[in-house]
């Protein structure tokens, strides 16, 4: 009987913290969607282009000067905070040209004498 309480309490545990990560997916993918109808929504306000915010992996960067830039690993951290238009990709031009000019200011900050 001790045996099956102890199953019980573990399939429970685990029930419950499977059911609480899926639920906060679906609030972040349900937030996603609110903040990209809001700033349509405001757009159409304002007659102007609908502006949305992002975060997603800055672009390794051995291949920023590739013709196919790959994102880092979320695990990272390196993270890219992004407010602007909500047709923006995380490889596309205006990022790649962005991080490479982030990088060149990193290096001229570090390595270049005052």
């Amino acid at each position: 009987m001790k045996r099956f309480a102890a199953a019980l309490s573990a399939v429970m545990l685990v029930g419950s913290l499977a059911g609480s990560a899926l639920a906060a997916a679906w609030d972040q993918d349900k937030a996603a969607e609110d903040q990209v109808k809001a700033g349509e929504d405001q757009a159409k306000n304002e007659g102007s282009e609908p502006e949305c915010h992002f975060k997603f992996p800055a672009i390794r960067q051995r291949t920023l000067s590739s013709d196919h830039p790959q994102l880092k690993s979320p695990t990272t951290g390196d993270v890219i905070d992004f407010y602007g238009s909500c047709d923006e990709s995380p490889t596309s031009a205006n990022q790649v040209l962005e991080q490479k000019h982030d990088e060149i200011f990193r290096f001229s900050r570090d390595y270049e004498s005052e």
